[in-house]
């Protein structure tokens, strides 16, 4: 075990985390006593979280030293990894057994257990976040005691225990359904324009393919739409030169203006494996743009319309600190705190620049137009809203609620983010 007392920052470097002692266990048994001894405690994944999600004043916990678990079962169509893991290790580990995820992050740099503890998601009309592809958990609970909840056993609780915020225990294993391995080709379209994207037209666009995005800066009018074509249910050819109106690229593309593209993963319709073109980065190379700031909205898929209307009016606005906005479609989910709960939903993402006193009241205005039409941030992304203002927009926060108190009565998996929104309950 490694304990260190030097101060720990997220990935964006916007946050230095307030923990007496950083643990980094090699096993679980480790794991369970340092829970054991701790009154506060709280686990730091990848660190891919732009707010005080992950701070505390007491204990903080890295688990990417446990044992790298990676076990397929192939007649069941179920993995079983270990907390700490990555989506880059468990992706290439499951491709070479013949495997895939039906769903991916745009970033394979981040931690499994912590992006389905956020509800991170991918892109497609038909696909819902990351976390319902779980099926199962353990975590270490309070007092250093492992907990496994089972989607099928356990479904009164279950719901509400992977997107958690962390506030249940310490995740050491989650299992995953997996499906046979796949081809996906990539087309992007730039100069796409985005005026008069009414229901039939957005309908068109988010869904010529099994994962859609689109990428734009909101001031001009137009953006860049990547289509990722799955090629055992989709045709591998692009839909037009002229697509939507917009012109189909012949070279390499970075989602951050002026960004290397060898980042990029393969575009140009080359096919290649699924985790090689869901996301839009490569693993072994640097994601996004690094020094930035991110945000996001959920909003119900029918208010896509007028959201869009909203942000091109707010164009000018935002440009000066705007890198760059995605627009991705997220099916409903039945997570109790996926921010697609019970709502097929479309997200807007904001990369912004490093420089919170200027981008945050951008944030704010932008909140304040959305918030009518129904928006939820991400709840590992930078908001302004109130903690009661977002969980007023969960039906079913009360009994999350419920579920914290009663597995955690005394707080030791709290800090004051989750304490204060238990509060606003």
């Amino acid at each position: 075990m490694v304990t260190i007392n030097a101060p720990a920052r997220n990935w964006a470097g916007n946050v230095t985390f307030g923990a007496q002692r950083l643990h980094r266990p090699a096993s679980v048994g480790e794991l369970r006593r340092i829970v054991a001894g701790s009154r506060q405690l709280r686990v730091l994944g990848s660190g891919h979280s732009f707010n005080l999600i992950a701070d505390t004043p007491g204990d903080l916990v890295r688990v990417d030293g446990l044992p790298p678990r990676i076990d397929i079962d192939a007649a069941r169509r179920r993995v079983t990894i270990g907390g700490g893991l990555r989506y880059a290790e468990v992706n290439a580990a499951l491709h070479a057994a013949g495997f895939a995820l039906a769903n991916l992050a745009s970033l394979p740099h981040i931690s499994v257990a912590g992006s389905c503890a956020t509800g991170t998601h991918g892109s497609g009309d038909s696909q819902r976040g990351l976390a319902s592809a779980v099926t199962a958990l353990e975590l270490i609970g309070p007092g250093g005691d492992t907990v496994r909840l089972d989607r099928a056993a356990d479904p009164d609780v279950f719901p509400g225990a992977v997107v958690s915020l962390g506030a249940l225990g310490v995740v050491t294993a989650l299992e995953l359904e997996i499906e046979p391995s796949y081809d996906v080709a990539q087309w992007v379209y730039e100069n796409v324009p985005l005026d008069g994207l009414d229901g039939a037209r957005f309908d068109a666009l988010s869904g010529a393919a099994y994962s859609v995005s689109t990428f734009t800066r909101w001031h001009d009018g137009r953006g860049t739409v990547v289509l990722k074509r799955r090629l055992d249910r989709e045709s591998a050819a692009h839909p037009g030169a002229g697509w939507q109106g917009g012109t189909l690229a012949t070279a390499p593309w970075h989602p951050i203006p002026g960004a290397p593209t060898e980042h990029s993963t393969e575009q140009l319709g080359v096919p290649g494996p699924w985790h090689e073109r869901l996301p839009h980065f490569r693993p072994g190379h640097r994601p996004s743009h690094g020094a930035e700031l991110q945000s996001e909205l959920f909003l119900p898929r029918a208010a896509a319309p007028e959201a869009f209307a909203v942000l091109r009016e707010l164009g000018g606005r935002l440009a000066p600190v705007l890198q760059v906005s995605e627009v991705r479609t997220i099916a409903a989910d039945e997570q109790w705190l996926a921010p697609s709960h019970g709502r097929d939903s479309v997200a807007f993402h904001f990369t912004w620049v490093l420089d919170a006193p200027a981008v945050v009241p951008v944030v704010a205005e932008l909140e304040a137009r959305l918030l009518p039409l129904g928006a939820r941030p991400h709840w590992g992304k930078v908001t302004t809203l109130p903690p009661a203002t977002v969980t007023g927009s969960y039906e079913r926060f009360a009994d999350f609620r419920r579920l914290v108190l009663e597995r955690d009565p005394d707080g030791v998996f709290r800090n004051p983010f989750v304490a204060d929104l238990l509060a606003a309950a």
